[in-house]
């Protein structure tokens, strides 16, 4: 009795599985790609969509993850490193992000942003400003260039004299159109990560790791715009 209750604890403990690690899709993108390396491979599509211009969607994750699980171990073998079976999952996902979210180039964004450990910036607190175009120093401290724009007639001392009148060139500093493109950056990349996300989640694709629903914040500027207004 003893030898077959020592057998079924044996067998319960070969049988239990692992609990997941439970990350957020930009935790769980900077482990596939900046601790697992990861890489981004980008198939080309079959001629007749490759003409059309079309992207792949979850179907060739799908079918990845597919061809991932038959192997005996999981993961690849890169360079004579191991490769995560989750990571490459996970990297098979994100070069399936489609056209209408950036396809390819979005794809190689996110996994470079994730390599770095970086978040696109999106430039906080940037208010475009009125500066000299260019500021010359001295001795005497910083003194913005000035041009000539013109000439004038002017009555000085009982005299006529003429005299230029000068015009300091200015430009705006960050231009309003680089902080809207920064943040379109930013938009584009978040849309990009939840699109991940609801797909690793929803295909049950991860093994190992169990997606949180949690995603960086959305359209951040809009919040420190009103605590700026509050203040």
């Amino acid at each position: 009795m003893k030898h077959d209750r020592s057998l079924q604890s044996s067998a319960g403990r070969i049988g239990s599985s692992r609990p997941k690690r439970s990350m957020s899709v930009q935790q769980a993108l900077e482990w596939a790609f900046r601790v697992e390396h990861a890489q981004l491979e980008l198939p080309e599509p079959p001629e007749p969509e490759r003409e059309l211009g079309f992207g792949f969607g979850l179907e060739y994750v799908l079918l990845q993850r597919a061809i991932l699980g038959c192997k005996v171990d999981g993961g690849q073998y890169k360079l004579g490193s191991y490769t995560h079976e989750d990571a490459e999952v996970i990297a098979a996902t994100v070069a399936g992000i489609p056209d209408s979210l950036g396809g390819k180039r979005m794809a190689i964004r996110v996994a470079e942003l994730a390599r770095a450990g970086l978040t696109p910036d999106w430039m906080p607190g940037a208010v475009p400003r009125c500066v000299p175009v260019e500021v010359k120093r001295n001795q005497h401290g910083e003194r913005a260039t000035t041009i000539v724009v013109g000439t004038e007639r002017v009555l000085s001392r009982g005299k006529w004299r003429t005299v230029e009148v000068l015009a300091c060139p200015v430009t705006f500093s960050p231009h309003s159109h680089q902080i809207d493109a920064a943040r379109r950056d930013y938009d584009a990349w978040w849309k990009a990560l939840t699109w991940t996300k609801d797909g690793l989640i929803a295909g049950h694709m991860l093994r190992e790791i169990e997606l949180s629903q949690k995603l960086p914040a959305a359209a951040p500027w809009s919040r420190f715009c009103k605590t700026v207004v509050r203040r």
